[in-house]
């Protein structure tokens, strides 16, 4: 297995990030057994007293003989070995006429399993402590022997998981030394994926990140666009001028781009017969010129109906006051000093 190395900061996916060899001690771990499913009794079977003491019988046979094979094992005569290996066949065989017997057992499926793991046959042990833990959920014996089956296998964190609940069932000597031999496999699992996750994270934070500022980079050139270029979005936004107006989409336009620009935006509806505004419209030039960072539009009422009968103008001139895409604010009248005042005072709010 490999542990996650942070390279440099691009943003490469996640698949790019190299993983160095985590160093697990995997001295006992050996080829999963492939054998056919061992025989399991039938959960629904009505079991008699009389087939609970048989199945007792054939356990109490099956523990002679596992003893006996136990202590043949200890000789050093491939004689004597042959007949050890042949009592811990007899101990299945008993074992598993006692589970046909009385399949509501679960402590003779957890003692098969145990016989499976000391003949290295871990995924029949697994099998036969899942039943028995589907039997009873409380079976120290069976998170035991599953957990040291898959220590076997290799499978680090589920071992030290089934383990710990083993230990806090019924506690022996045997579970502690498995612990010590399989937690530290399983600390340094956990430690490399942690760190991989926190890779992981970082760099989705980061492309986020990136992912954000160019949106807003994006933004802001469209904007920049906006203030050159009359055919992109925005349209034109000209500094220090003054913007007419001849349509609603027009409007939409240049309102949204003042938005997307932070700029006040004011609005003067104006008209050609109109006295007062023959008289204020050379000041709003002015005054154009002199805040060139807030947009100045002009429409004529008679020219741009739309946007007139859009904004309800019932006399001109009228000032709309417009920030980020809503109105804040009006003058209505040719009166310089209001006018200009509610400029400054807007202009200075952004």
């Amino acid at each position: 297995m490999q542990e996650p190395v942070d390279g440099d900061d691009s943003m490469s996916d996640e698949h790019d990030i190299i993983e160095s060899d985590i160093e697990l001690d995997n001295t006992d771990v050996i080829e999963p057994d492939n054998d056919p499913p061992q025989k399991m009794g039938n959960p629904s079977a009505e079991v008699t007293e009389e087939q609970r003491d048989a199945a007792q019988l054939a356990k109490s046979k099956a523990v002679d003989a596992l003893s006996q094979g136990i202590a043949f094992t200890t000789l050093y005569s491939s004689f004597l070995f042959k007949i050890s290996v042949c009592m811990v066949d007899e101990a299945l065989d008993q074992l598993t006429e006692a589970i046909l017997l009385n399949p509501h057992s679960a402590i003779l499926y957890a003692t098969r399993a145990s016989v499976f793991m000391k003949l290295k046959k871990p995924n029949a042990a697994i099998r036969d402590a899942d039943t028995a833990l589907k039997i009873n959920p409380d079976s120290a014996k069976g998170y035991k022997i599953r957990g040291m089956s898959r220590a076997m296998l290799g499978l680090w964190e589920e071992s030290v998981s089934d383990l710990h609940v083993a230990s806090k069932l019924d506690y022996d000597e045997e579970i502690g030394m498995a612990l010590k031999k399989v937690e530290p496999n399983a600390h340094k699992i956990e430690e490399h994926r942690r760190k991989y996750e926190r890779l992981r994270m970082q760099k989705c934070q980061k492309r986020a990140q990136v992912k954000k500022e160019e949106q807003a980079e994006a933004q802001d050139q469209a904007a920049l666009s906006a203030l050159k270029d009359g055919k992109s979005l925005y349209f034109h936004l000209p500094d220090g001028q003054v913007i007419g107006i001849h349509s609603s989409g027009e409007l939409e336009t240049k309102l949204s781009a003042a938005s997307k620009t932070s700029r006040l935006a004011i609005l003067y509806f104006t008209a050609t017969w109109c006295g007062p505004c023959r008289f204020i419209s050379p000041i709003y030039t002015s005054l154009a010129e002199k805040y060139p960072k807030v947009v100045f539009l002009k429409a004529d009422i008679d020219e741009a109906r739309d946007v007139a009968a859009r904004w309800n103008i019932s006399s001109v001139p009228t000032f709309f006051f417009v920030k980020n895409g809503k109105q804040v604010d009006s003058v209505v009248g040719a009166d310089k000093s209001t006018l200009e005042n509610k400029i400054a005072q807007h202009a200075d709010s952004l």
